[in-house]
């Protein structure tokens, strides 16, 4: 057990330097959280993907999708917050299209890498990339359920 915690110290550091110098990685997450999860499991053996499972955990980048996904979800269901109702709109073609009955979100033009990372592009094209059948769940707990199955899917 002191062998990890020392080792999850040492990520912790290289973090902090990684931040300090704006080379911030989505990568030093994945660290911590396979780290993390070797400590709660109290086993090191374990490849990280087999340990993220057995915790029902997701991977990092699968849980920020989880998240804007949750959001995305909500925000359509209820109309709040409302300052993220502004930034969601359904896609309405100008003619009939076999898509049209899909209820896919607008995703604005960007060109920029800070334009992807913005909720407006963000929550439509990660919602518009999983599975009809999900997006039309009836609830949301049944979505948030359904959602990490086929995250866990993706993940591998």
């Amino acid at each position: 057990m002191p062998k990890i915690l020392a080792k999850f110290q040492r990520r912790h550091r290289l973090r902090g330097a990684k931040q300090r110098w704006g080379r911030f990685k989505l990568a030093i997450f994945d660290q911590h959280q396979n780290t993390l999860a070797e400590i709660v499991l109290s086993n090191s053996s374990l490849p990280s993907t087999t340990a993220l499972r057995q915790l029902h955990w997701l991977p990092v980048k699968q849980r920020i999708h989880f998240k804007i996904t949750t959001l995305t979800y909500r925000t359509l269901q209820s109309g709040s917050p409302s300052y993220f109702s502004s930034l969601i709109n359904l896609n309405a073609p100008s003619r009939l299209l076999r898509s049209s009955s899909h209820n896919l979100l607008y995703v604005p033009f960007t060109t920029t890498a800070i334009g992807h990372k913005a909720f407006s592009f963000a929550a439509p094209t990660v919602r518009n990339s999983i599975q009809l059948s999900i997006r039309q769940s009836p609830s949301i707990g049944s979505f948030k359920r359904h959602l990490k199955t086929h995250l866990f899917t993706l993940s591998g």
